[in-house]
C-alpha cells in the first residue's frame, strides 16, 4: 500500500454453505478474487446489480462475513488475521450505516442512546462526556436538541438516517461504508443526506465506500467507481472515465439500463440496450466456474470467454477492466470499438 491508501482488498474470496452435506461440498462463491484500493478521504463507489456480491464485500471489510482467501490490509494492519476477536481500534475506525435506519436502531431507546451506548462500549466511561458527544454528533447531522429525546418512531426517514451518521461520526472513523444508505429515503431527503456526506467528509477527512444501484446518486458522490458482476470486478475507472466511456460490456448495459429525461438520451439509451439485448441474456454461469462470467449476456462474446476467464488489466487511461475484448492483439481495435457504441 502506498501511504495515501487507506483500504486494500487483493483477491479476497468469501464462500457460504447452508449447513446441508450437499452445501458444504457445493459451497456459493459470493465474492471470488477481488482486488480494488480506497484513498483516504476518497469515496469509492461499489455497483451492481442485486446478487453481486456488494453487500457480502462490506460484511467482509466489517468482519461479519469469513474471508476464505486473500488479503484486507487496514491502515497497514492485516484484517484477515485478527483471529476471533476483532480490535476495538478497527470498530471504531470503520463504522457502517445501513439501508434502513429504523431496523438499526432500539425502538424502546431515545435517539441519544444510539451514541452514548456506542461511546461507553468503547471506553468513554463518564456519562457526561458521552451525552456532550452525542449532543455534538447531532449538531453536526443537523439535528436538533429535542431530538436526542425523541424515540425512533418520532423521527422521520431521513433523520433516522442522521442519527445512523451521528453514531458512526461520533467515535472519529477514518472509513464509513455506506450499504444503500439513500436508497429507502424520497429524493429530496436523499438530496440533504448526500449533501450531509460530502459537507462531513470535507471537515472530517473521512472515506466512503459507498454501495448503491441507483447510479445517478453514485455519479454525484463518488471519485472512482467499482463495478461487481457475479462477485467479481469487472470494471474500475474513475467517475468521469466510466460515465463518459465505459468499457465493460456490463458497465455500458447497466448505464444503458438507467432512466434518462431528456429525448435524445432516451433515445441513444433505447440503441444501446439493443445493442445489448440477446436471446441469451436470461442465462448466467454458475459462480466461480472458468470463463468470463458475463459470457452468457455478451453481444461481443468470443471463444476465449468460454474457457478462460479474463483477468482485470489496466489500461493506458488508467481504468481496469476484465475483458478479453482489450488484451492483446485485439487491444486497438476493441477499444475505438466499445468508445464509439459507448
Amino acid at each position: 500500500m502506498t501511504g495515501t491508501e487507506l483500504l486494500e482488498l487483493r483477491d479476497v474470496t468469501v464462500t457460504f454453505t447452508s449447513g446441508g452435506l450437499l452445501s458444504r461440498r457445493n459451497p456459493i462463491t459470493a465474492i471470488d478474487s477481488i482486488s480494488f484500493q480506497l484513498s483516504r478521504g476518497e469515496t469509492l463507489g461499489l455497483v451492481g446489480e442485486s446478487g453481486s456480491g456488494k453487500s457480502t464485500t462490506a460484511r467482509a471489510i466489517l468482519r461479519l462475513a469469513d474471508v476464505d482467501d486473500g488479503s484486507i490490509r487496514f491502515d497497514g494492519a492485516e484484517v484477515t488475521e485478527f483471529g476471533r476477536r476483532t480490535p476495538l481500534w478497527y470498530r471504531r475506525s470503520v463504522q457502517a450505516v445501513f439501508q434502513d435506519p429504523k431496523s438499526s436502531l432500539n425502538p424502546r431507546h431515545v435517539a441519544a442512546r444510539a451514541v452514548t451506548n456506542t461511546l461507553r462500549r468503547h471506553g468513554v466511561k463518564s456519562r457526561s462526556a458521552r451525552n456532550e458527544a452525542a449532543a455534538e454528533a447531532f449538531e453536526r447531522v443537523g439535528l436538533l436538541p429535542a431530538h436526542l429525546y425523541r424515540y425512533p418512531s418520532e423521527l422521520s426517514g431521513g433523520q433516522q438516517q442522521r442519527v445512523a451518521i451521528a453514531r458512526a461520526l461520533a467515535l472519529d472513523s477514518d472509513l464509513v461504508i455506506c450499504d444503500e444508505a439513500v436508497s429507502a429515503l424520497d429524493l429530496s431527503t436523499q438530496a440533504q443526506i448526500i449533501n450531509l456526506l460530502a459537507d462531513l467528509q470535507h471537515s472530517a477527512d473521512l472515506s466512503y465506500l459507498f454501495i448503491a444501484h441507483d447510479l445517478g446518486v453514485v455519479r454525484d458522490i463518488c471519485d472512482r467507481i467499482v463495478v461487481m458482476y457475479l462477485g467479481t470486478v469487472v470494471e474500475t475507472a474513475s467517475n468521469k472515465l466510466l460515465f463518459e466511456h465505459p468499457k465493460h460490456p456490463y458497465t455500458r448495459a447497466l448505464l444503458a439500463a438507467t432512466p434518462a429525461s431528456h429525448p435524445r438520451a432516451r433515445e441513444r439509451r433505447r440503441t444501446r440496450r439493443a445493442a445489448h439485448r440477446d436471446s441469451r441474456m436470461t442465462s448466467t454461469p454458475p459462480r466461480g466456474g472458468e470463463g468470463c462470467p458475463f459470457r452468457l449476456r455478451c453481444s461481443s462474446v468470443m471463444d476465449v470467454c468460454e474457457t478462460v476467464t479474463p483477468p482485470l488489466q489496466t489500461l493506458r487511461d488508467g481504468s481496469e477492466v476484465a475483458c478479453h475484448i482489450y488484451s492483446e492483439p485485439q487491444t486497438s481495435v476493441a477499444v475505438a470499438g466499445c468508445s464509439e457504441e459507448a
